[in-house]
Formats: structure tokens, sequence, C-alpha cells
């Protein structure tokens, strides 16, 4: 699932393509913003984590689950 980002005074938002599940998202950015964690930390479907402080936050956009397409359909 896609998952945007928005930091405080930086010109571009975060994108990343997640593996968790929506609620998983929603409980890890919950916590960092209730004060539990000084870091919301994310990981991408390649390993990677991305690590914003809790402060600079602006917004998080939670993308609905992707599902990959097989074959040669038509839309």
């Amino acid at each position: 699932m896609e998952v945007k980002i928005g930091v405080q005074h930086a010109p571009r938002e975060i994108v990343l393509e997640s593996g968790l599940s929506v609620d998983e998202v929603e409980r890890a950015v919950s916590e960092a913003l209730a004060g539990k964690t000084q870091l919301l930390s994310l990981e991408d479907e390649k390993g990677r984590k991305v690590l914003i402080p809790t402060d600079r936050l602006a917004y998080v956009e939670i993308g609905a689950p992707t599902v990959r397409k097989v074959g040669f359909g038509t839309l």
C-alpha cells in the first residue's frame, strides 16, 4: 500500500510502498502522535526504514491496499 508523509519545512512529501496493513500503519502513526515514541518508523517493501521526528509530521496519507494484476486485461 502507498503511504505519503508530509514533513514540515520540506518541499516534497515522502512516498513509500509498505507491506503493512492499514491498521498497522495507523497504529504506528497514532502511537507516534500520542508521544509514545519520538520517531515515526515505517519500513518499505524493499526493507528500507524511514524515520521521521513526530514533531515534524504535517500529515500522513494512507492509500488503499494495492492488488497486483496478472495477465493482459483491459479496463
